[in-house]
């Protein structure tokens, strides 16, 4: 089978000891899978990561001797860093399996509509807390959006517009038809417009929209997108939550409906699943990291078909 396989950018640590470690472990879930001969790409997110690497240019706004560094940069950096950590836990232990396998890591580009709404009301928080006063330098300086987040301080906001398209999908289909497993559209992918320019859009891509769009293009024979939890649940957090293992898309576009799903959290993912599931007729998997050889058989996971 062809399987996208989509990580959580919080799974994957805050600095790069602690990242390396985690990604260890988190590889030896995905090795059963290639052992048994499935055609692997592998999406990530990189929430902490981006915001390290923003911050690491944020002075620029009181000290010229830094650069400003654009969103679209900082999140083709985090695609390097979160590649590279993920290529060298995976190859070592596919050297200590015995296995020989070409993996590659490809910084991607995902084209979104310049008219997008969500431009118009930039509303994803990214990067550290600041003052009122040291926000308002800075939106000054920029033109960009900060905006008072739970009493905290202020963050910066941009928008996360849909994915439309890919730009090096049918490299990522030709690496992987030729036996590589490809780690691409990290972070949701480098969002760029493409009227009138390709340029870089001041915006964050929802990882598991773009994995879905990767899938989709792909023709994959299964979407895995991987949380903190095995199973998604009907009143999360509550004394009757509910797990939801093998379910319909009708089914969950219900529970939408009847708003069982975070905004912030499962709500994307499972919309990403139903996209994935309409598009091929293919079944999409919502469950732990930990449980991934078993939710691929079924067991202890949200399942969605059509």
């Amino acid at each position: 089978m062809r399987i996208v396989i989509a990580l959580g950018g919080n799974a994957l640590g805050n600095n790069p000891k602690e990242q390396q470690s985690l990604i260890k472990k988190a590889v030896k879930n995905i090795v059963p899978l290639i052992k048994e001969g499935h055609e692997i790409i592998i999406s990530h997110g990189n929430g902490p990561q981006v915001g390290v690497i923003n911050l690491a240019f944020e002075d620029s706004y009181q000290n010229e001797d830094i650069p400003y560094m654009p969103f679209p940069e900082c999140t083709a950096m985090s695609q390097g860093y979160i590649g590279y950590h993920i290529q060298k836990g995976l190859r070592d232990v596919l050297e200590d399996e015995g296995i020989e396998k070409s993996i590659v890591t490809l910084v991607t580009q995902v084209v979104v509509d310049r008219y997008d709404p969500s431009f118009k009301n930039p509303t994803k928080p990214v990067g550290p807390f600041y003052s009122k006063r040291l926000a308002e330098k800075m939106m000054e300086a920029t033109g960009e959006k900060y905006v008072e987040d739970a009493g905290r301080g202020y963050r910066k906001v941009v928008a996360s517009p849909k994915p439309l398209e890919i730009v090096e999908i049918e490299t990522i289909r030709t690496l992987v038809e030729k036996g590589s497993i490809v780690i691409a559209a990290g972070g949701g992918g480098i969002p760029i417009f493409k009227q009138n320019e390709a340029k870089g859009a001041n915006a964050v891509v929802d990882k598991d929209a773009a994995s879905s769009l990767m899938a989709v293009n792909l023709n994959a024979d299964m979407l895995v997108i991987l949380t903190n939890i095995e199973q998604a649940e009907l009143f999360y957090g509550t004394e009757n939550a509910k797990k939801l293992g093998e379910i319909s898309v009708t089914e969950a576009k219900s529970y939408i409906a009847e708003g069982h799903f975070a905004k912030g959290s499962m709500l994307p993912k499972i919309q990403a699943a139903l996209d994935f599931v309409e598009a091929t007729n293919h079944q999409a998997i919502i469950t732990s990291l930990t449980n991934l050889t078993n939710a691929i058989q079924g067991i202890r996971a949200t399942i969605i078909k059509n």
